[in-house]
């Protein structure tokens, strides 16, 4: 009870905070961004010595490679949080936005304007940079946000968020906006996933299982980031020069990430050709597990299990198969498919159109790495995640993903 209560407590702050926040001038928020930025160089020894603490502690606990790989900071990626912290300041501020303002037939005019969505509520694991990237949106698009990290980035989260909070109130405006809540059982997580009327979004961000327990059990909307199963289609008219650069970006750049390539599909006319060139992957320590026409192929390949065809291994293991055309392949990727990035190389215009059009997945790619499907790389600079359901964003989540529309009237006496 103790417990329900304080997250009650905090959830209201984070309400009150928020009302605070709505309305601030983007200048505001942005000299708050730029504090953050600057406090995060500021303590860069600091957040470096806390995060090998959780690193040597998730080793020692015998936490995968993968998973360490996303806890891991380092001078060069806690850089690349302060870009995007400095890059979100220069966005252009969503809030206040007017879409769409039309005359009606009755000389009213119609439109929409964007507000913030008030408190939204992260839940995720590893990944300390999610702390920042989720403050520093959530603080342009004017709403108050409840971090929970995973157990594993305890001391790099709170460290983060207390630099996000100082940022916040070096300016003015509620550090309460931002708060940082220790890492919670399952139990204890119901409680907050079950905060109806406090929270307005809530936003999982983790493996399947973290997933699928927030969404069984949230009494408030969920934008789910289910997992990252993300296929290359190989057509019959590819570039296979091409399609080895893909596969090998596609894979290898950063096998733990959700867009990272865990299938491939080979179109049957150029399996002969393409599957024996994945050996200078496999040199690179690639392992190849597929059906029986890529093991004919390509004899040192691992023969696949039923269940490693819609697997998200987030590791260097790439499920291959062969398929007979078009229609094979893309009859897998909606049997396999986690509607969150699929890619094809082909030189046929029509073919490339067809997938663009009957593919659905929240970033669909001719001829470019499944890699790209990130706000950073599609324009949007940071996220808070990829959205792989359609309510009420698709892929990646920018600023106006952080935003509702909200109708506006002008009229000049006009009744009904």
């Amino acid at each position: 009870m103790e417990l329900k209560e304080e997250l009650i407590a905090r959830a209201a702050r984070a309400r009150s905070a928020a009302v605070t926040l709505a309305p601030a001038s983007r200048a505001d928020k942005d000299r708050a961004l730029a504090a953050i930025a600057d406090g995060l160089l500021a303590r860069e020894a600091d957040i470096l010595a806390v995060n090998a603490e959780d690193v040597a502690e998730a080793r020692a606990q015998g936490l995968d490679e993968a998973m360490v790989d996303r806890l891991l900071l380092d001078p060069t990626r806690l850089r690349g949080i302060v870009a995007a912290v400095r890059e979100i300041a220069q966005a252009e501020d969503p809030v206040g936005e007017v879409l769409g303002m039309k005359r009606r037939p009755n000389g009213m005019r119609v439109g929409q304007v964007r507000i913030p969505l008030g408190v939204i509520a992260m839940i995720y694991e590893a990944r300390p940079n999610v702390t920042i990237d989720a403050a520093a949106l959530c603080l342009k698009s004017g709403n108050a946000v409840l971090l929970r990290g995973g157990k594993e980035a305890r001391r790099s989260n709170e460290l983060l968020g207390e630099v996000a909070r100082q940022g916040l109130a070096s300016v003015g405006l509620p550090e309460d906006a931002v708060q940082v809540i220790a890492p919670l059982g399952r139990e204890e997580t119901k409680v907050l996933v079950g905060l109806s009327g406090f929270i307005d979004l809530l936003i999982p961000r983790g493996g399947e299982g973290l997933i699928r327990f927030v969404t069984e059990h949230a009494r408030v909307p969920v934008v789910q980031h289910y997992k990252g199963v993300c296929h290359l289609y190989v057509d019959a008219s590819a570039d296979l020069e091409m399609a080895l650069a893909l596969t090998e970006n596609g894979k290898l750049s950063r096998p733990g990430v959700c867009n990272a390539l865990e299938c491939l599909l080979v179109h049957e006319a150029v399996a002969d050709a393409l599957l024996p060139r994945l050996r200078s992957l496999q040199a690179g320590g690639l392992e190849v597990r597929g059906d029986e026409a890529t093991c004919r192929i390509l004899m040192d390949a691992k023969p696949a299990s039923p269940d490693d065809y819609g697997a998200e291994f987030l590791a260097k293991i790439l499920a291959v198969k062969v398929v007979s055309g078009y229609e094979d392949a893309r009859a897998h990727i909606r049997r396999y498919g986690s509607q969150h990035t699929e890619a094809i190389c082909t030189n046929d215009h029509g073919i490339a159109e067809r997938f663009l059009r009957e593919v659905d997945a929240s970033c669909v790619l001719v001829n470019a790495s499944t890699r790209f499907n990130d706000g950073g790389q599609l324009g949007l600079g940071a996220e808070v995640g990829i959205s792989t359901t359609k309510l009420h964003a698709y892929g990646p989540m920018g600023l106006a993903s952080l935003t509702a529309l909200k109708w506006i009237v002008e009229g000049s006496g006009q009744v009904r």
